[in-house]
């Protein structure tokens, strides 16, 4: 907006007439005081000023203008009919005029200079805003610069005190800090402590994580520098994010050796007490049929003894089930757990795998939803235990809802996949991630319901040696979706190799 200053309405009058015509804003004041009260309350981008007024002149209302911080930047242009000698022009530019225009005033002149001058107070706006933006944004870069050193020397400082080998690295995987307990493994700063041959190379396990950002997680063997023995140690590393991109990374290696050892003692044993007690508990079985031969007639007229023995047998099956299990986690560790691989139908399998669970559990309602019938190539029998274990759990985890649903389809892919849905005690999703993990038991269940946490893990071991997949989706008092998903067998399936 233009302001113009002018004792006299007529030359107001042809002024305003003049730049409205050129679609500039205008805004009049017929004293310096009433032009100074203006430029208080408002913004102009030009002022016109006549000089020649009664009171306080226009030199004087310039020099008030430019004391003003919020004014000073203001192009003016003096009018004067009067003062046209060089002193009153010179006058004007030192009273902070940018231009001194004697009248009549030339109107193709006056727009020139007018459109000119606003151009130029325009442009200089937007230079100080972009100098106000540019500064702002220098100031907050170092506070949060300052900020940033602060959080780097504090997670340095944890890093140094915790036990384990520690590091961080930039967001393209150079390393940039390591503790102390790094340099008792790696002989620099840059480079991961060496493998054991056997295990896999460390250094390029960490460019393909960094290469798709996701955090990397291994079991890998290290040892110190001047020792030989070997450690096992778990290395984990975390990205740090700002606005969801990765700005850091922190990993750190921890010693497990102790935990694998206790481990490998703890599976040692089962393996043997699992050999041992297989002996004596098929010797009781036979026994137990023997035992139900020689007495038939006896047991049945006396439903309580024929009672008892069908539960001592209904025991004993539970015993041998256990020992079957031990034996699998036994064979699944040392990698002798054979599989017998052929082509088979899938619906056949299922069907028969529920049959046999109707059978001991006359109680639970089963209802299929879906058939697929394809061939798979695989281990029938131990993908039968699979699905055994899946029913059975959806009737051990639902003690008050007799009905468990079973879902068969295709997936998008092209792989079948098996629902078994209860209506059960659910699962919290935190826990999700580690209900296949081997001897993993609910802590809300655990007291409520018998078993070893074995029976998923060993799911998850059968379905991973067919190319499959399995998860769970559940939520507590809502019932769960244990489910898992295994290739149609194809010409191609079975030059797989497991």
């Amino acid at each position: 907006m233009i302001l113009i200053v002018d004792d006299k309405p007529e030359n107001i009058f042809s002024l305003k007439r003049i730049l409205e015509i050129n679609s500039f804003e205008v805004d009049t004041a017929l004293s310096g005081e009433e032009a100074l009260k203006k430029i208080l309350k408002r913004s102009y981008s030009l002022i016109i000023l006549d000089v020649q007024m009664p009171g306080m002149d226009g030199f004087e209302v310039a020099e008030n203008i430019s004391g003003y911080s919020k004014s000073k930047d203001i192009p003016i242009i003096f009018l004067s009919a009067v003062n046209t000698d060089k002193r009153f022009i010179t006058k004007g530019y030192a009273s902070g005029g940018v231009d001194y225009i004697t009248k009549p005033v030339e109107p193709e002149i006056l727009i020139l200079k007018v459109k000119t001058l606003h151009r130029i107070y325009e442009q200089t706006r937007d230079l100080n805003d972009a100098q106000l933006a540019l500064r702002a944004e220098i100031e907050f870069r170092k506070e949060a610069q300052t900020e940033l050193k602060e959080r780097v020397q504090e997670l340095r400082s944890i890093l140094e005190s915790i036990p384990q080998i520690a590091f961080t690295a930039k967001s393209n995987g150079v390393i940039e800090f390591v503790n102390q307990h790094w340099l008792n493994y790696s002989p620099a700063q840059e480079k991961f402590p060496v493998a054991h041959p056997d295990d896999p190379n460390i250094e390029e396990r960490w460019k393909d994580a960094i290469s798709r950002n996701v955090p990397l997680e291994m079991e890998v063997r290290i040892k110190k520098l001047h020792e030989d023995e070997y450690h096992c140690h778990l290395l984990r590393t975390t990205p740090i994010k700002e606005a969801e991109v990765i700005v850091k990374w922190v990993g750190t290696f921890t010693d497990i050796e102790d935990q694998k050892k206790a481990e490998m003692r703890k599976d040692e044993f089962l393996s043997i007490a699992s050999h041992e007690l297989k002996t004596p508990l098929t010797s009781i079985k036979a026994y137990m049929q023997l035992l139900e031969r020689a007495f038939s007639s006896e047991l049945k007229t006396s439903k309580v003894s024929a009672n008892y023995l069908q539960r001592a047998q209904f025991q004993v099956d539970k015993l041998h089930s256990l020992i079957a299990d031990l034996l699998d986690i036994s064979k699944i560790e040392s990698g002798k757990l054979k599989f017998n691989e052929k082509v088979f139908n899938f619906e056949n399998l299922l069907a028969n795998s529920i049959d046999i669970i109707r059978q001991t559990n006359h109680e639970v309602t089963i209802i299929r939803k879906g058939t697929v019938d394809k061939f798979v190539y695989g281990d029938e029998i131990r993908i039968e235990q699979v699905i055994l274990n899946y029913l059975t759990n959806a009737i051990k985890y639902s003690p008050d809802n007799k009905e468990v649903i079973v879902e068969n389809s295709l997936t998008p892919e092209g792989d079948i996949i098996v629902r078994v849905i209860d209506s059960g005690i659910g699962i919290s999703a935190d826990k999700h991630a580690e209900i296949f993990n081997k001897y993993y038991r609910v802590d809300e269940t655990s007291n409520r319901f018998q078993g070893l946490g074995i029976g998923l893990y060993i799911c998850s071991e059968i379905i991973k040696r067919h190319h499959g997949s399995f998860g769970v989706e559940s939520s507590p008092g809502k019932g769960s979706s244990f489910y898992f998903c295994i290739p149609v067998h194809t010409p191609e399936t079975t030059l797989i190799k497991p």
